[in-house]
């Protein structure tokens, strides 16, 4: 698809249609090179001028002075919009991403999901009342920040704009998206699907920049109180850094090397697919990928020649075709750096057992596709089994018990999430309290939706998105105090 205009971004009612100095931003299609859309690129004058617009949004448009049904009446709205559009977004997403069509669909009704669950979370929520100590009536009210800033990543666009959009508004705040330079168009669609909806203008501006010039901006902005953040961990530091002198909060959801273990009592063939959709579902470009297998030693063989065979029959193909398991990766930038880590891997002694090369028949010769990858031979040591690779790469290794497989699960800088099968739930409890990892999964993997919270331990992250955890994350307390002295009061 070759786009044919160049998508304007709206300030709120100021519209930029005008690439001038700044430019483009153009999207790849993963799977095949060509142009999947153009975007006019923000500057870091635009984020001086958006935060100006949202702050005055803010604080003169009735949105934060709403009552919480009414708020939640317009949440529910974008909802029900964003279903309606379902196949036109997740096409598009699918353009941006390289992701297989069926999951951009499952993405964009997730993110449909989200307003839902914020409209309902919105109607219903309740402040605290505090229990007395003294001749007064307490309360803890959330309170707005302001404008918050969030900048997303490029794998699940529109689904992680939602989960930071939906609650950040439900909370009362006016809202600046920084999408991905790699997937800038769902962030557009999102905002004027917003505003169509009944979201005053200004409320929520996309701009769609590089991360160095308006992502900074962003972050070093006076005006904008709070920044969530989801990527790689050293951007988070960076970030984390420069809030700390600002002395604003953050939330950060970075990487992770998840820790995927097979016990010996575990149903083999149940685990052996929960295993491969843990790695190589979305092309192993998912924060909480399975990307460090442990497998008791009793069954490592037999879990790994089940594992590749497995993966030799895996059908990657275009991301439209109905029979694809996995896409491409984002760009080929991204997959000289997945070929690279397992080059890596191959010069620390690891044994490349199936995949470890791009694909070189048509029509998947040109996009960015990468054969499912399964390393053997190395120890949880080597900088392959820690450090994030975010591609379909795993790294097998075998254990021997309990307190083998915990002290090597916890031995890594990361802590997302986790995962585990096995036939004791005794252990299974056991285990699953001393993994240290935001999220553990026990006979499944991957599961998520919007009413649990999720974010990580160690370098994986500060704060929790989803669920209630969600709006308190965009939300400051105050104390409020009525007195009920009946005498006046006397030092």
């Amino acid at each position: 698809m070759v786009a044919q205009t160049v998508k304007p971004f709206r300030i709120g009612s100021i519209v930029r249609d005008d690439a001038g100095a700044a430019g483009v931003i153009t999207s790849i299609n993963p799977a095949d090179g060509s142009i999947a859309g153009q975007v006019v690129r923000a500057t870091p004058e635009d984020v001086d001028t958006a935060v100006n617009v949202a702050w005055d949004a803010f604080r003169n448009k009735p949105w934060r002075r709403l009552r919480p049904d009414q708020r939640a009446t317009v949440l529910y709205e974008i909802g029900r919009r964003i279903s309606a559009e379902r196949d036109r977004l997740a096409h598009l997403q699918m353009l941006d991403s390289g992701k297989p069509l069926k999951e951009c669909i499952n993405m964009v009704n997730a993110a449909a999901g989200h307003f839902r669950y914020y409209a309902a979370v919105c109607e219903t929520w309740q402040d605290e009342v505090t229990s007395p100590r003294g001749e007064y009536f307490s309360m803890a009210l959330a309170e707005p920040y302001g404008v918050v800033a969030c900048i997303t990543p490029w794998n699940s666009p529109i689904m992680n704009e939602a989960q930071k959009a939906a609650p950040a508004l439900a909370a009362g705040n006016a809202v600046l998206i920084k999408p991905s330079e790699e997937t800038p168009q769902l962030a557009l669609e999102l905002v004027r699907i917003c505003t169509e909806a009944g979201l005053p203008e200004g409320l929520l501006i996309a701009l769609p920049g590089l991360g160095e010039d308006v992502g900074a901006a962003l972050v070093k902005h006076p005006g904008v109180r709070m920044v969530s953040f989801t990527g790689g961990t050293e951007t988070g530091r960076a970030i984390g850094a420069i809030a700390g002198q600002r002395l604003i909060p953050v939330g950060l959801e970075l990487g992770g090397k998840s820790p995927h273990i097979v016990f010996d009592d575990a149903d083999l063939d149940r685990a052996v697919a929960g295993v491969m959709s843990g790695i190589f579902g979305s092309a192993g470009q998912s924060c909480v990928a399975g990307s460090r297998l442990f497998v008791q030693k009793s069954v490592y063989g037999k879990v790994l020649d089940a594992l590749v065979e497995r993966s030799k029959g895996l059908r990657v193909r275009l991301p439209d075709d109905p029979e694809v398991q996995m896409g491409p990766l984002v760009s080929t930038g991204h997959r000289q750096k997945v070929a690279d880590c397992v080059d890596l891997a191959r010069s620390e002694g690891g044994q490349v057992l199936v995949g470890g090369y791009a694909p070189q028949e048509q029509p998947l010769d040109q996009g960015m596709f990468y054969m499912p990858t399964i390393i053997d031979g190395l120890t949880n040591a080597s900088r392959s089994a820690q450090e994030e690779i975010f591609g379909p790469v795993l790294v097998a290794m075998p254990f021997e018990d309990d307190a083998d497989v915990v002290a090597q699960a916890n031995d890594t800088v990361f802590g997302l999430a986790a995962g585990m099968w096995t036939g004791d739930y005794a252990r299974a409890w056991r285990v699953a309290r001393e993994i240290e990892a935001g999220s553990v999964w026990i006979n499944t993997y991957k599961q998520s939706h919007i009413a649990t919270p999720f974010g990580g331990f160690k370098d994986s992250g500060i704060g929790r998105e989803k669920g209630l955890h969600g709006l308190r994350l965009y939300s400051q307390v105050k104390s409020v105090f009525f007195g009920m002295h009946e005498k006046s009061m006397s030092l």
